[in-house]
């Protein structure tokens, strides 16, 4: 029987991730089975498994359930994260690759990482607002706290796929980029031209702070009242990867002295309370998980996802997306992706699966 590629992208659809031309190529690995309107139903995943070589998707495999897969090479998440939905232990051991398509978020992200901090460097957010009010304030007078990104210091907590994709952007501004990542060798980043630093040294003297962490069991409010004590006046923090490494709570009671100056993308619940004091401060810019979701984006992780089960197909290791690792995967917090956040993407409901 031909080798079965299941499709199975809930969030996401085929539409989404996939050009016409990238269908095509994906058909030339076997025959493709997809579901759209919500998960695979689990009797049409058990009869494809005994064939299927690749998983594409957030498909439930447990132990018992990947036994019955002998041919499988290759399962890829295409949320964007490491879910604990998988026998890791059991791919790792049977030379399955478990693979995550969230790297093709780094480069959107980091564009809209670029654009908070200016926005909230030149003070953009609240000058709008009073423009439209009928309060502006003119030329210097309006750039009260205003300051260049230009030559500053900056500080980037995590040094994951996000930092790579947002150093070289900061490299233009000349800024001198301190990184806290305590799972990364301090001459791993010295030589890429970081500066190694602990916690306190990036949240102390850096005027702009990228919280770019993953959720990880040893993560969780990393950041509470204590440590957000310590940014300076006028600095900004921008978060940008789960809101869970910080204390919600205490970044808000922060805000409120306005102190600091933040911009948010993430939130503990999405969708975000109505009525949560932050939405009412106008040194908060917010926005709602928006910086990676674009039609680029999807487009990139359905071409990563293709070119690497082109390689996996031939028996080459994949290069493009990011592997588990053994060491780390089971420490990965990160939640399913809210349906709610891509209602816009997602098919009618009912679809039904259709061989492709």
């Amino acid at each position: 029987m031909k080798p079965v590629i299941i499709i199975d992208p809930h969030p996401r659809s085929v539409d989404l991730l996939f050009s016409k031309s990238d269908l095509r190529r994906l058909r030339a690995f076997g025959s493709v089975q997809d579901y759209e309107g919500g998960r695979m139903p689990d009797a049409q995943v058990e009869r494809f498994l005994p064939e299927t070589v690749a998983i594409v998707g957030q498909t439930d495999l447990s132990r018992e359930r990947l036994a019955k897969a002998p041919r499988l090479r290759a399962v890829i998440n295409v949320e964007g994260n490491f879910q604990q939905n998988i026998d890791y232990e059991y791919c790792f051991s049977h030379g399955v690759h478990v693979l995550n398509a969230g790297v093709a978020f780094s480069y959107a992200v980091a564009e809209m990482a670029i654009g908070f901090a200016l926005a909230m460097a030149r003070g953009l957010p609240q000058a709008d607002r009073r423009f439209r009010e009928g309060r502006e304030v003119y030329g210097r007078m309006s750039n009260e706290g205003a300051f260049l990104l230009r030559g500053k210091r900056v500080g980037l907590i995590g040094h994951g796929n996000l930092g790579h994709a947002l150093v070289p952007l900061l490299r233009a501004f000349g800024c001198a980029i301190h990184v806290y990542d305590p799972w990364l060798p301090d001459n791993y980043l010295l030589e890429r031209d970081l500066q190694p630093a602990d916690l306190k040294t990036v949240l102390a003297g850096s005027a702009v702070i990228f919280v770019l962490a993953g959720a990880t069991s040893e993560n969780r409010a990393m950041l509470g009242s204590e440590e957000l004590s310590l940014i300076k006046k006028d600095s900004i923090l921008v978060l940008l990867s789960r809101a869970s490494v910080v204390d919600f709570e205490a970044l808000t009671g922060h805000l409120k002295t306005g102190r600091f100056r933040a911009a948010i993308d993430v939130f503990p619940e999405e969708p975000f309370s109505r009525n949560h004091p932050i939405r009412a401060l106008e040194n908060v810019l917010l926005s709602a998980h928006r910086a990676g979701g674009i039609a680029e984006t999807y487009r990139l992780m359905g071409e990563m996802v293709i070119d690497d089960l082109a390689l996996v197909c031939k028996g080459l290791p994949p290069v493009r997306l990011q592997r588990a690792n053994r060491e780390t995967v089971s420490k990965l917090q990160s939640k399913p992706v809210a349906d709610v956040a891509h209602r816009a993407h997602l098919p009618r409901a009912g679809s039904a699966r259709r061989e492709r």
